[in-house]
């Protein structure tokens, strides 16, 4: 075995709203890192599931055999955590090379690997936000 395979890191990245996240996966022993932080010791629970989700439908037979390092930056906290749970997901596909996962993953939540594409709309010129306008008075 060669060292490019024996060390094979496989980097995806993910957008969601204004929250960008990159995944470095890496054959290890099945550590999770979002931002230098291990997935163990983030306090909200539901950020927690969101982000593990890829890993969980994965199987502990593949989550075992990776190391992956998540980082996020920019939007809102569930942002983020959309951010690198699709970054995860695209990394673990891309990693087994499985039609198999990929089927499961568009299966479940098809938001997983291909991504939700709505944004805020811009606030316009003279207006208080992106369609309110300013009041009339008539009488």
């Amino acid at each position: 075995m060669s060292e490019q395979q024996a060390n094979k890191i496989i980097i995806t990245s993910a957008r969601r709203k204004m929250a960008r996240a990159q995944c470095q996966l890496t054959e290890g022993k099945g550590r999770v890192f979002v931002n230098g932080v291990p997935i163990e010791l983030i306090p909200i629970e539901m950020i927690r599931l969101k982000i593990m989700e890829p890993l969980l439908l994965a199987g502990e037979s593949l989550a075992s055999k990776i190391d992956a390092r998540i980082y996020t930056f920019g939007g809102g906290i569930m942002g983020q955590a959309d951010a690198a749970r699709m970054a995860l997901a695209r990394a673990l596909v891309k990693f087994s090379r499985s039609k198999e996962l990929e089927e499961l993953y568009k299966q479940y939540d098809r938001t997983m690997l291909a991504g939700d594409p709505r944004e805020t709309e811009s606030e316009k010129w003279m207006r208080y936000s992106a369609r309110r306008w300013r009041q009339k008075a008539y009488r």
